[in-house]
């Protein structure tokens, strides 16, 4: 795992020492693309476990449902048998602290209930055998445009496998497979300190034209994919819908958004959906660009890969499902209640974004974790304009093993100057994801987001 790491930092570093910009930095060769599914997975991570045996050997993550599992239903825990090994606590944090991140520990500072149960590392992450066949593709042909904005000569699966630089990291979570038409019941409570909140239901749609067999970044006219929000609840809120046509290629095109205002009944444009403007009902808790933990263009920030660590991340966390827990049983004073929580030892990758001089964001830097089995953004620590660290935002995540993906189940954002924070996902008593919704791009077209408000 060493001589990984070091030499991945080395493709790295020399390629900065010579000057290669981020469009140069392109796909990898054949013999190191042969390396996917032979010492690395599919995706690009390392096969092996650790040296120390607290992480095993990836053997292709969850490949079947459950036994009892209905599609439709909420998942079944397939670990549910699974003891902690140990809990993380505000008295002995400090015995973990090289596999924490500075998040976790202010956390563990602010507040005294706060609590990580570490239980066995399963690696379930997995994906369908299409999207490894066109990650290995992918491999020796995708490349960056536009000062990493874009790509090109890509499709389907994660464009960069074995990544050069941070671009590229964050490309692999950006592109992640999800399915190709997903609806959800994103509900979101923001609990003041006592705990007392007011439940936002958001009903969610999402159709990834990036996914679709046969497109490419080529064919789907810098579509990356089309987003609609519309708000069901409270009754003051009720109505509003957002629409996002989200683009590949930033630069060449930045992403197009509209918002229906039931009360004004017209439908405008909303170019502040982006960057660190406040996301919808969100007490400013949780801006634009935090969505899906990152999304968005990384114009604004210079970008840094770290390397990879080991590190305690929220992970297989189907306590937190409409299965085993009601929204009250989660949300609680200052943090999600630990009991629903589950924390694993996994490889991250570690990103930097530090603000540019010029540019304007509520952020000056961002570290990001990406677990190296799916990209996914795990979790974020965020600093203030003064350097301290202000948020810390993590993603419990499960193996939708019906499609298979793995992705967010909770998204959580806490402000740790305010005790305040904001959660989402929260389809616990509504439906879980629906993988097999049916749509097409008319149903994202600026005339049709009227008739969406209006039911």
């Amino acid at each position: 795992m060493k001589d990984f790491r070091k030499n991945a930092l080395a493709v790295f570093v020399g390629a900065l020492a010579l000057g290669v910009g981020l469009d140069a930095a392109a796909a990898v060769g054949a013999d190191q693309a042969n390396r996917l599914g032979n010492d690395l997975t599919p995706v690009g991570a390392e096969k092996a476990g650790n040296a120390d045996g607290t992480i095993p050997a990836w053997t292709g993550g969850i490949t079947q449902p459950p036994a009892g599992f209905r599609i439709g239903e909420f998942h079944i825990d397939p670990y549910a048998g699974d003891k902690v090994m140990f809990s993380i606590t505000p008295q002995n944090w400090r015995q973990y602290a090289d596999k924490l991140g500075e998040g976790q520990k202010a956390m563990f500072e602010r507040y005294g209930t706060f609590r990580m149960d570490v239980y066995p590392t399963r690696r379930s992450a997995s994906f369908p055998q299409r999207t490894y066949e066109y990650t290995k593709r992918n491999a020796t042909q995708c490349r960056l445009v536009a000062d990493g904005e874009g790509i090109e000569n890509c499709a389907e699966g994660f464009p960069f496998p074995i990544p050069q630089n941070a671009h590229e990291v964050i490309w692999n979570h950006k592109l992640k497979y999800k399915g190709l038409s997903v609806l959800s019941y994103s509900n979101q409570a923001a609990p003041t300190p006592s705990g007392a909140y007011t439940l936002v239901r958001l009903r969610e749609e999402v159709l990834g034209l990036y996914y679709k067999p046969g497109n490419t970044s080529e064919n789907i006219n810098n579509i990356l994919l089309y987003f609609k929000q519309e708000v069901l609840g409270p009754a003051r809120l009720a109505g509003q819908v957002l629409l996002v046509h989200e683009t590949l290629n930033a630069a060449a095109a930045p992403r197009q958004a509209w918002i229906y205002n039931p009360g004004q009944r017209r439908v405008r444009r909303a170019p502040n959906v982006a960057y660190d403007n406040p996301g919808t009902a969100s007490d400013g808790l949780r801006t634009n660009d935090m969505t899906d933990m990152f999304n968005g263009a990384m114009d604004r920030f210079d970008w840094k890969l770290v390397g990879k660590k080991e590190m305690y991340v929220p992970y297989n966390s189907y306590k937190a499902t409409g299965r085993y827990a009601k929204v009250a049983d989660l949300v609680k004073p200052n943090h999600l209640n630990p009991d629903h929580m589950r924390y694993e030892l996994h490889r991250v990758w570690v990103v930097e974004a530090t603000l540019k001089p010029g540019a304007r964001h509520i952020n000056s830097r961002r570290t990001f974790y990406l677990d190296e089995d799916s990209w996914q953004i795990l979790m974020i620590d965020h600093y203030d304009g003064q350097g301290q660290i202000w948020r810390y935002s993590e993603a419990a995540a499960i193996n939708y093993y019906e499609v298979p993906t793995f992705w967010t189940t909770k998204e959580t954002h806490h402000d740790l100057k305010s005790g305040r924070y904001i959660t989402g996902l929260l389809d616990n008593e509504d439906q879980p994801r629906d993988f097999g919704y049916q749509s097409t791009p008319a149903n994202y077209s600026p005339q049709n987001l009227r008739a969406s408000g209006v039911r």
